[in-house]
């Protein structure tokens, strides 16, 4: 079973595994997690700490932020994979890293951008890249029924009006310390490398209906 995800999934499988163990390895070692947060601040002052923008994406707040992130990658990174691969081939597997990892960077960019003035912010998890992820295999299976929540049943094409409805209301007025604004520019990240890797998607994609 194993052998099969790293077989024809080596990437969304790496992804996995690293942040899996890099996120654990961090919940007991305060020093790593401290050094591996995005801190916008510190990135305005100190360009050589703009390795956390990677890092940042590998290490989560606590059990709950790891398992909701790594439950959405699983049903939906390993199979956007295996869709890169039959799209393009074996050249699909790069294809889907560089969706991963240029998507979480642009995600963190206009967080770098608003809170390079304040000392007090920082952010940590993949949520941006996996936004991208989801919002990928949208893009392939826009009628897919996703579970909202694990329970409320609701096609993919809904999904992706209201969340990016949401993230757009949430990043102007929740204070809950979530970075909506990640989450809202990470899944339009997804949207648009999708379409640049396959640019016949879009076509794809009106043709489910």
């Amino acid at each position: 079973m194993i052998q099969d995800y790293i077989l024809h999934t080596p990437v969304a499988s790496f992804i996995f595994a690293i942040t899996v163990a890099s996120s654990i390895y961090a919940f007991s070692n305060p020093a790593i997690l401290d050094r591996m947060t995005l801190h916008p601040y510190s990135i305005q002052r100190d360009k050589s700490k703009s390795y956390t923008v990677f890092t940042s994406g590998l290490v989560h707040a606590d059990w709950g932020h790891l398992l909701f992130n790594m439950i959405t990658f699983y049903f939906f990174g390993f199979s956007l994979e295996k869709y890169f691969v039959a799209a393009n081939g074996e050249i699909g597997h790069l294809y889907f890293a560089l969706l991963y990892i240029v998507s979480l960077v642009l995600s963190d960019i206009p967080t770098i951008v608003q809170q390079k003035n304040n000392p007090g912010y920082s952010s940590l998890g993949a949520s941006g890249a996996i936004s991208a992820v989801l919002f990928g295999f949208i893009l392939f299976e826009p009628k897919a029924m996703l579970g909202i929540f694990l329970i409320i049943p609701m096609p993919a094409y809904l999904f992706a009006v209201l969340y990016i409805g949401y993230c757009v209301w949430a990043s102007k007025n929740s204070n809950d310390r979530i970075n909506h604004d990640a989450h809202l520019f990470g899944a339009l990240a997804g949207l648009l490398i999708t379409i640049l890797i396959h640019p016949w998607i879009i076509r794809h994609f009106i043709d489910q209906f």
